[in-house]
């Protein structure tokens, strides 16, 4: 039977941060991907005329220090790309009237007299055991929070944000310590897919891409994977960097308790459509991202604050159950374009976390399940959906099993 130090089931940033670390620590780590790419939510699509774009994560700050951790270790630092001007701009699209302001000029765009109301009020009251809409909408006011806060919210997950917790677990806002030798937000030249390529190729660690995994379950001292069409392959230590979902059914004939606790993780369906233009199609003014309200999309991302001299990207994140046709009119009109202009259209549909309140204690529960044990456990379901709330999971899930006897 083939053997390795560590085998990770799933090659997103989450499983290549574990991979990495492992490989650091002098372990031979083997990361088995089931789709044809590596990378999960890190999506950077390159075309051949060397203009690329994210279809997901697409910003990076200097409080990643987890990520900049594995950038510095990469020999990537040299790589990294400000962000310019552009990404303090964004627009916000009511009724086909577009509005683009800064984050200061939000504030404008409340009623006074309710955020007067709200404020000195809101701002006094503990975020523990309330929803983002409950806490948010006590500081800003409800009709505030409904015109104009919610739906910037809403795009940070690509999702209604309103049910999320507004602390703890699954928040969408965390105080990080910042790096102040690297530039306070940022990408990659060629985008954010360099870490993953310049991760997958460290020496210690083997990527296969297509290795579709079946199930996981205990064998010794140890663990085995049963990979379609490859066979069984034995490890001392395993992670599991898949959905939630998937990571329940793998492990549900000989971890029934850590399966059941997964299952419980609530998802949303999100459907994103890139689309790259001639810069001289678009008269839509540069900005960061288009959020609109009331709408059948979340947001739209741009790769305007790294600007091109030749075209224009964007990425538009869709509501679901919405057809093509009806999402590429949309992409149109928010563009004012023809669809037939477009020089590429791409396509992806992923599963997003949806934490609701209790999720830390779910969390709680999975981490008391693998406690003592090595079968790790990691994803963007933890702390959050923010690359470095990934990166963090993978690390300290590494630091965890790598200190067992």
């Amino acid at each position: 039977m083939d053997e390795r130090d560590v085998i990770v089931v799933g090659g997103g940033v989450s499983g290549l941060s574990f991979a990495w670390h492992a490989a650091a620590a002098g372990r031979q780590a083997l990361v088995l991907e089931g789709a044809e790419r590596l990378g999960g939510c890190v999506d950077t699509r390159r075309l051949g005329s060397g203009f690329w774009f994210e279809m997901g994560a697409h910003t990076a700050y200097n409080s990643y220090r987890g990520l900049i951790e594995i950038l510095e270790g990469c020999g990537l630092l040299d790589r990294i790309q400000p962000r310019g001007e552009v990404r303090a701009r964004f627009g916000l699209l009511r009724e086909g009237r577009l509005e683009v302001m800064s984050p200061f000029s939000v504030l404008l765009r409340f009623d006074k007299g309710e955020l007067l109301r709200s404020a000195p009020r809101g701002l006094l009251r503990s975020k523990e055991g309330l929803t983002t809409y409950a806490w948010y909408s006590g500081v800003v006011g409800k009709r505030n929070y409904d015109r104009v806060l919610g739906p910037f919210l809403a795009a940070v997950p690509s999702q209604s944000a309103d049910a999320f917790p507004a602390s703890g677990p699954g928040s969408l806002f965390k105080t990080r310590r910042r790096r102040m030798d690297v530039v306070k937000s940022f990408t990659l030249r060629n985008g954010l897919s360099a870490v993953v390529d310049a991760a997958a190729g460290q020496p210690r660690i083997e990527t296969r891409t297509g290795a579709v995994v079946r199930e996981v379950r205990r064998a010794g001292a140890g663990y085995e994977v049963v990979v379609q069409d490859q066979g069984t392959i034995a490890a001392r230590t395993v992670a599991l960097a898949v959905p939630p979902s998937m990571a329940a059914a793998l492990v549900r004939g000989g971890f029934p308790e850590l399966a059941g606790h997964l299952a419980r993780v609530r998802m949303a369906l999100l459907e994103t459509v890139g689309v790259v233009v001639a810069k001289e199609k678009v008269s839509l003014p540069e900005m960061a991202f288009l959020v609109p309200v009331d709408d059948i999309f979340h947001s739209a991302v741009t790769r305007d604050p790294v600007p091109d001299p030749r075209f224009r990207a964007f990425a538009f994140h869709f509501k679901p159950r919405h057809t093509r046709e009806e999402r590429m009119a949309r992409i149109g009109r928010a563009l004012g374009v023809e669809v037939g202009v477009l020089d590429e259209v791409t396509e992806k549909m992923v599963m997003l976390p949806s934490p609701v309140l209790g999720h830390g204690e779910l969390v709680r529960e999975i981490d008391r399940v693998v406690a003592g044990g090595r079968l790790a456990v990691t994803g963007n379901y933890f702390g959050g959906l923010a690359l470095e709330d990934c990166v963090a999971r993978s690390k300290a899930e590494w630091q965890r099993v790598a200190a067992l006897v």
